[in-house]
């Protein structure tokens, strides 16, 4: 959520804000601004496909500041879109913000965008720091709000939703805090990072004063992620708004100042949404009072009780209960071991695919894994199916089918996909949902494999944890449009090797043997890095086809994770995928075969890199 113009109109009068030493405290912070937050500040590139390896540091370094500062962080992330999907419209605007600068970088525009796996690398990395977080079941701006109040300790947010709600602890903007300038402190109290605070109390002093209970009013008549203006837009046509203390600059913030004076006059919400409807038509009124009342509702306290949740492990929601989740699907979505595409797809039978730089001209680099969706739409609706009609139909023979927001072109359209059935003979009867974690491992893991199209025997000799982005890389092979390149499926499987050389020299884990001769092959791929590159050309459909490796994995990994894990989980945050270096080996490969030899100092790694290309070849 967001209210429109509110942060910069608090950014041009520092008024608002009080000087803040962040230490000796609990810090809940919304995960989804911080992990954009690091991601742009930590990319070089945005237009191969993510970095994950230096993102993952910066994740690393983030919270090793705050544990310097004696800083206890709960991070909490938004989970799916919410039953009722209010913010759909604003969702497509989004995709469509997105795919515009998608479209930029691939002609050699700067912008940004986030890769398509930073919320999976950002997971990842959290569990591996031993971070508590929690993925709520929707939005998770009013349990945020709810869990920094029980504490009485600040949010760290970039949502300006947080200037609305009243929070005890504060709201401190990630725009300002400075954790990568942390002050020493006196020896009594140690060091701190500097940040300033947003304080609700000098925001309603300054406007009147404003009562409090009014600010979620405020927020829904300005306008944010789920109120549409138009329909106000006969009462600010009519009403006479003051003009209160100074301007904004070049009176761009009037309105909102205007409204913000205007509310000043009355004792609570009830009052001023009775005055808001005198300036609008009869027959409007009552929708219009529901409108109101109901997006207020966004800022009121939630019925989730997290620190319940950090406690105990235990996370209960009313309106998950009321969509009918299964408890396994609940429990695994706040723990973060199913993406919110999952409960999306459960709910709401949609989808947003997000969209990457990428060939315009072509279709989506999504479509290559369009059947491995299919299976995860039939594991999670087939229960629905049974139960849509209660004596035998032609509609209980009908596959569900999902509606796709995906990009065509250089638009976002929606497509009508059709679930996948189960495999004939495979398991003897079909399991519901809520039975899914009951079904045997052999079954799991025959279905995973099989969607992918590769047998667990040609997966042995490979590493446990290689296993899911190697039978990945078949399927891409197999699927993709155009036809993979030889150059492609190297230069991929030595980003890979590349990944595995870093983690062993680099892992901190005694248990993690790493022989003399991994430590020199590391060293001189380390100066090849630093050698210059000859061609740093961009190759737009070499970048689509690792676009659709990438769409493959995403799928890949949210299959394995709805079977619980069949396979080992790969590691995005150990280099997996590095954009920058698989284009340049890439590129490299065509005019220096040679450099498939880029690991032979280390017999371990020549061996892996060959075993990788006779499976995947094979």
């Amino acid at each position: 959520m967001g209210i429109q113009g509110l942060t910069g109109f608090v950014e041009e009068r520092g008024v608002f804000f009080t000087e803040l030493r962040v230490r000796d405290t609990k810090l809940v912070i919304d995960g989804s601004s911080l992990y954009h937050r690091l991601c742009f500040a930590s990319a070089a590139d945005f237009r191969r496909g993510g970095d994950y390896g230096p993102f993952a540091a910066a994740v690393r370094d983030f919270f090793g500041i705050l544990r310097s500062c004696r800083v206890a962080p709960f991070v909490v992330l938004d989970g799916g879109r919410g039953a009722e999907d209010r913010k759909l419209p604003t969702l497509r605007g989004r995709a469509a913000e997105q795919l515009r600068a998608a479209h930029g970088l691939s002609r050699g525009a700067g912008g940004c965008l986030a890769p398509l796996l930073t919320r999976e690398a950002f997971v990842q990395a959290l569990r591996r720091l031993g971070v508590p977080f929690v993925q709520c079941f929707a939005e998770a701006d009013r349990e945020i709000a709810g869990l920094a109040n029980s504490w009485g300790c600040p949010v760290l947010s970039l949502d300006s939703d947080f200037c609305v709600f009243d929070l005890a602890g504060g709201y401190c903007p990630l725009s300002h805090f400075q954790w990568e300038s942390v002050c020493p402190g006196d020896e009594a109290q140690g060091c701190y990072v500097p940040a300033r605070c947003f304080s609700v109390d000098r925001f309603c002093r300054h406007f009147g004063p404003l009562k409090k209970s009014l600010l979620p009013l405020f927020a829904v008549m300005n306008g944010n992620d789920y109120t549409d203006l138009a329909a106000l837009e006969a009462f600010f046509s009519r009403v006479r708004l003051p003009r209160g203390c100074a301007a904004g600059k070049g009176g761009k913030h009037l309105r909102l100042q205007g409204l913000l004076n205007w509310l000043s006059q009355f004792a609570e919400p009830t009052e001023a949404v009775e005055n808001v409807l005198k300036y609008l038509k009869k027959h409007q009124r009552e929708e219009i009072r529901e409108l109101l009342c109901t997006s207020m509702e966004d800022y009121a306290p939630s019925d989730v009780n997290l620190e319940d949740f950090f406690q105990n492990g235990k996370y209960e929601c009313e309106a998950a209960r009321k969509a009918a989740v299964p408890q396994w699907v609940l429990d695994a979505l706040a723990k973060g071991k199913l993406a919110p595409f999952i409960i999306n797809a459960l709910i709401l039978r949609s989808t947003f695919l997000r969209v990457q730089v990428e060939n315009m001209q072509r279709p989506s680099a999504h479509s290559t894994a369009l059947p491995i969706r299919q299976v995860i739409y039939g594991l999670l609706l087939r229960a629905s199916r049974g139960t849509e009609a209660a004596s035998p139909s032609k509609q209980t023979h009908e596959l569900p089918i999902v509606c796709e927001f995906d990009r065509c072109q250089k638009t976002i359209k929606k497509t009508f996909v059709q679930a996948a059935s189960q495999p004939a003979g495979f398991c003897d009867d079909p399991f519901p949902l809520d039975k899914l974690t009951e079904m045997p491992m052999s079954c799991r893991r025959m279905l995973l494999l099989e969607t992918l199209g590769v047998k667990m025997s040609f997966l042995e000799s490979i590493p446990s944890h290689l296993q899911l982005p190697v039978a990945v890389t078949c399927y891409w092979i197999r699927c993709s449009e155009p036809k993979v390149q030889l150059h492609q499926l190297k230069a991929l499987l030595l980003m890979i090797v590349s990944g595995e050389l870093h983690r062993i020299t680099n892992d901190p884990d005694p248990t993690v043997l790493c022989a003399e001769d991994d430590r020199i092959a590391y060293k001189e791929f380390l100066k090849w890095k630093e050698k210059k590159v000859h061609n740093n050309d961009f190759d737009l459909d070499a970048a689509h086809s690792f676009c659709q490796w990438q769409c493959c994995l995403q799928m890949g990994l949210y299959l394995n994770q709805l079977l619980c894990t069949p396979l080992s989980e790969p590691d995005l945050s150990s280099r997996l995928y590095t954009g920058t270096l698989v284009h340049r080996l890439y590129q490299e490969l065509k005019s220096t075969p040679s450099v498939e030899n880029l690991f032979i100092l280390s017999p371990k790694m020549t061996q892996l890199y060959q075993v990788l290309l006779n499976t995947v070849e094979s």
